[in-house]
């Protein structure tokens, strides 16, 4: 009897992608003939099952619900978790959590690896790379598989699924304007590369801000992060323009760097330089200076993810499909690095 292969161990001896494994069992016309073939082959003669997730005992409740973040050191994402299990240990549910590491590979077998009779549904933010690839077909097995799905944060119009969001845009254009109504007038922008949905709307939401005011857009503030490896030497390149007045940084990692960096230059912070972060973590609260930020409330978002996530699971209409966006709101809490 021929041992059971799994997806990981056929992609890695045809030397191809996961996805590219999973789209050939599907039939995938993205996939050239012969790679299908090759795949389908392979497949067929170690008695490979398509696709684990395919297989998900639907019927057979776990009362357990599988968490998969990007990271775990963010402290954002973890008041998230932290509101999850909240909600979960009221309803009688424990949780399961997995890290993609923003790896859209890892993403995708943690789902199969949980899909296969686990738990009962998903609470997901995408990783960096699956947004890069825009390839959510693992999302849409499980769906399809009668397994409810919930997003937040990082989320994709891709998926009809039920989503928890802050309002990124709206949020980043009252930030910035709180630096511009204290006279800023040189506002840079650290942010992450363009395909992390939330760091495309806070993008927006800059650039928006300062047009309504009548701040001409330029490109060369804008600097984006993919490597925090390289976060300081990039950031310090920026700060060279001594006619920058604020930073606007999409999470407090790049703002804590942005004082670090500034210090090093012999820049004041707020004096010479006014700085403004989202996420209202640790970092920002014990820094010094300590950071003015956009607050996500990491606990609410999960209470409501995890509620609605349990109201698909324990509705007696299987069929329903009236999926919900939840917006949560933001407030800026002001600290010693504006003035």
């Amino acid at each position: 009897m021929k041992k059971k292969i799994t997806l990981k161990q056929i992609a890695r001896e045809l030397d191809v992608s996961i996805s590219t494994v999973s789209k050939s069992l599907r039939d995938s016309s993205e996939i050239g003939e012969e790679t299908r073939l090759k795949v389908q082959a392979f497949a067929k003669f170690y008695n490979y099952k398509p696709n684990n997730i395919a297989l998900s005992l639907k019927n057979r409740k776990s009362k357990a619900i599988g968490i998969i973040i990007p990271e775990i050191v963010h402290h954002f994402f973890s008041t998230v978790i932290n509101g999850i299990e909240q909600v979960a240990n009221e309803h009688g549910y424990s949780v399961i959590i997995c890290l993609s590491d923003d790896s859209f590979d890892k993403e995708v077998l943690n789902m199969e690896m949980l899909a296969n009779g686990s738990i009962d549904g998903f609470i997901m933010s995408l990783s960096k790379e699956t947004q890069f690839k825009a390839d959510f077909h693992h999302i849409t097995e499980v769906i399809n598989q009668g397994m409810p799905v919930v997003m937040f944060d990082r989320v994709t119009n891709e998926i009809l699924c039920d989503k928890v969001i802050i309002d990124d845009k709206s949020a980043a254009y009252e930030a910035v304007q709180s630096l511009i109504d204290n006279g800023k007038k040189k506002i840079a922008l650290v942010t992450t590369v363009d395909y992390v949905s939330v760091g495309k709307l806070r993008t927006d939401g800059y650039i928006k801000a300062l047009l309504d005011n009548g701040i001409p857009f330029d490109e060369n503030l804008i600097i984006k992060i993919e490597n925090v490896d390289t976060c300081e030497i990039i950031i310090s390149k920026l700060l060279q323009d001594k006619a920058i007045d604020a930073v606007f940084a999409v999470n407090e990692l790049f703002a804590v760097t942005c004082i670090k960096t500034a210090n090093k230059m012999g820049l004041r912070v707020p004096e010479d330089l006014s700085i403004i972060a989202f996420t209202d973590g640790i970092i920002s609260k014990y820094s010094t200076p300590t950071i003015t930020t956009v607050s996500q409330n990491g606990i609410k978002m999960g209470n409501k993810a995890a509620k609605m996530l349990i109201d698909r699971l324990e509705s007696e209409n299987e069929e329903e499909e009236n999926y919900i966006t939840e917006v949560i709101e933001t407030h800026l809490i002001e600290r010693e690095s504006t003035n």
